[in-house]
């Protein structure tokens, strides 16, 4: 007993540094005040456009947090004429920073209610969601079990793991050792609900990828070594969108993390998808 212990323990740090060194954004600003390095967005005084008459609510990845997951995209969105807002959710107690290790559920409740203040405060009734990685799977559980379908009329994900990932076949060692996903259940349960087949993904899949009346974009990375296969991200159903990076552009190189931080082609299509009417060509110069 004391050996299989041994081993899960010495399995658990890895499968948890898989997804944090490969998900979580640079976190060198992470200790400066978050009003500083997100100048330009979380502004609520900010007033949606009749040209882009939606805010626009961007939610991180797993180990991401409100304003490093941002850097990039916010600003991006904010000279557009955006008005954007990000949260942080998933905390575990006296984590600070790093977040998203909740459980899925419970962080869909924390979306629903972050996207209450955000409707309230731009006197709106619709937002638009872009999420990166689990930021773009657990907003569908919102969607689909806590009202958000009357209250979101697009969802964007960016490399999302919408049926989960086996993290290139390092989930599948957990049942070699007994007890322990259970055990990275209890102490991480964020982590465990992106498993394939996990209980969270079984019931958010069941009946169908989609609910009406939203517009889906996923757009994933042949590179991506996080959300494995790449494809799972994908969605089935009415009103979506699936792309490849490499469709738009073969010489894109981004992986799971590039993909929402700081990668020109996917900001470029996260623009269209927020305004298909005004919709440009992407390309390898897009950006």
């Amino acid at each position: 007993m004391k050996l299989r212990w041994s081993r899960t323990l010495t399995l658990l740090p890895a499968l948890a540094l898989a997804f944090g060194v490969t998900t979580a954004p640079a976190f060198a600003d992470a200790s400066a005040d978050a009003s500083t390095v997100s100048s330009g967005w979380n502004n609520y005084s900010c007033k949606p456009s009749a040209a882009h008459p939606r805010p626009v609510v961007l939610v991180h990845g797993t180990l991401g947090n409100s304003v490093d997951n941002w850097l990039g995209l916010a600003p991006y969105l904010v000279a557009r004429g955006y008005c954007v807002f990000s949260l942080d959710y998933g905390q575990l107690p006296g984590v600070p920073f790093f977040h998203g290790l909740g459980a899925v559920d419970a962080s869909a409740r924390q979306l629903a209610t972050y996207v209450d203040g955000v409707l309230a405060a731009t006197g709106t009734h619709k937002a638009d969601l872009v999420g990166h990685s689990q930021g773009g799977m657990m907003p569908r559980v919102y969607l689909k079990y806590y009202g958000g379908a009357d209250k979101v009329n697009a969802l964007i994900g960016l490399a999302p793991d919408n049926h989960g990932t086996d993290l290139d076949g390092l989930t599948r060692l957990l049942d070699h050792f007994p007890g322990a996903k259970e055990y990275l259940g209890k102490l991480t349960p964020g982590l465990t609900d992106q498993i394939v087949g996990s209980d969270v993904l079984n019931r958010l899949n069941q009946g169908g990828d989609t609910v009406p009346g939203v517009h889906y974009t996923v757009i994933a990375t042949k590179y991506d070594e996080v959300v494995t296969p790449y494809r799972s991200g994908f969605l089935d159903g009415p009103d979506v969108r699936n792309v490849l990076l490499q469709d738009l552009c073969p010489a894109d190189h981004a992986e799971h993390l590039a993909i929402g931080l700081a990668d020109g082609v996917a900001f470029h299509e996260t623009a269209n998808a927020l305004d298909p009417a005004h919709a440009t060509p992407t390309t390898c110069a897009a950006g």
